[in-house]
């Protein structure tokens, strides 16, 4: 499985900023947040998705609003706050399944991109692609196109 560069980026720069302190590690995640938003914000991207619900419901996410598993979200270090990505399962052995999700918070963490995971769904997202039991399905993240004005 080909990772994208800022996996590749992500495991270069994480440990030595860890080294420096916590006020490095917050410098380091906001320059590397940056980094993706403007490097690879057009970029499809393939590995693993995984899910989360009821257990955050309420809890503030990265873009200030309160997560609703209800609602198609999704957390990815990917991709800029708000846009919109179509997430299709690539399950052998099933016709793939898509889905159009609002990226709103910021995720997997960092140990489980480096095993491969790319975007964490809502649980409602989630559905739409597997049945919960499963936990991970193998996917591929497509960024919506951008209407250009006029």
């Amino acid at each position: 499985m080909k990772r994208p560069a800022a996996i590749t980026d992500l495991q270069r720069f994480w440990k030595p900023a860890l080294r420096i302190g916590r006020c490095a590690s917050l410098i380091y995640v906001l320059s590397f947040t940056a980094s993706i938003e403007g490097a690879t914000a057009a970029a499809p991207a393939s590995g693993l998705a995984s899910w989360y619900g009821e257990e955050l419901r309420g809890k503030p996410m990265a873009n200030g609003n309160r997560f609703d598993p209800n609602q198609l979200t999704a957390a990815s270090w990917y991709y800029p706050l708000g846009t919109r990505v179509w997430v299709t399962s690539r399950s052998p052995g099933s016709p793939p399944r898509s889905v159009l999700v609002t990226i709103t918070d910021r995720g997997p963490a960092k140990r489980l991109v480096r095993q491969g995971r790319i975007i964490d769904l809502g649980h409602a997202a989630f559905k739409k692609l597997a049945s919960p039991d499963v936990g991970l399905v193998e996917v591929t993240v497509h960024p919506k196109p951008s209407r250009s004005p006029g």
